[in-house]
């Protein structure tokens, strides 16, 4: 009996939760446990239409249902690679279990996303080699006949006919390349968050650094002025002990002179 894989639930025993519950935290968690799991359930659906298309069980319903799971896919894959971001931010720093359970859920969806995008690339592969062509109806089937008039009427339906099935083979082509998951897409949103954190982290170090150097350049200012003061105290002391001085001498000149 196989064991089911563990996608790093709330319920695993390695990566369980530690501290104070986080609702938020439980909410994010399981939302990207139940989408690695709606992925992987995808994977099997597109694995099987992969073994139909180019034999006879291939018909216009297999690749409509493809073309249906990719693009319900890709949107879980959007939407996942946000909870994620958003589990990073709730995650406080220092709460190692939850960050490992974190790292598990993340490993697990870029696994279960590349295993998405090469299947997606065979499958598209296989359905443009085994285009399928639309049914013929018979308005549409030239008619021969021997008048010259009728004949060049035949020959311009079927200029118009191999055109439209031109037009039809390179939309359903386009439509085929459209649904395919960009991944590297994927993998830089899922990378931009640490790479917005960490310039966070530096702008924060480079903020305390240069208060610090503020702080330094303060005291040394105000070291200077204290300097500065004392040193003009001193002059002022010097100045007035000259004024003194000078006063003396001249209220003596003036009282030598008043007792002659």
């Amino acid at each position: 009996m196989n064991r089911p894989q563990n996608y790093g639930s709330i319920s695993s025993p390695a990566v369980g939760f530690s501290g104070n519950i986080n609702p938020e935290f439980n909410s994010y968690c399981d939302s990207v446990v139940t989408n690695i799991y709606t992925i992987n359930s995808s994977l099997k659906t597109l694995e099987n239409a992969l073994k139909v298309i180019g034999t006879k069980k291939d018909n216009q319903g297999v690749r409509n249902q493809v073309h249906v799971t990719q693009l319900s896919t890709n949107q879980i894959a959007s939407v996942t690679t946000k909870d994620i971001n958003k589990l990073k931010i709730v995650v406080a720093k220092g709460e190692k279990q939850k960050q490992l359970q974190v790292e598990k859920l993340e490993g697990n969806f870029k696994e279960a996303i590349n295993r998405y995008y090469t299947l997606q690339k065979e499958l598209a592969d296989k359905q443009k080699s085994h285009l399928l062509i639309p049914e013929i109806s018979e308005d549409e089937i030239p008619q021969g006949d021997d008048d010259n008039h009728e004949r060049q009427a035949q020959r311009t339906r079927e200029l118009a006919f191999e055109q439209d099935m031109l037009y039809e083979r390179e939309s359903r082509i386009r439509q085929i390349e459209s649904d395919i998951l960009d991944v590297n897409q994927i993998m830089r949103e899922l990378g931009s968050l640490v790479h917005t954190q960490g310039e966070t982290i530096d702008t924060i170090e480079n903020s305390i650094d240069h208060a610090v150097g503020n702080v330094e350049e303060g005291a040394e200012q105000l070291v200077k002025a204290s300097q500065y003061q004392r040193k003009y105290r001193k002059k002022l002391l010097y100045l007035a002990l000259i004024g003194l001085i000078i006063a003396a001498i001249i209220i003596g000149i003036l009282v030598s002179e008043l007792k002659k």
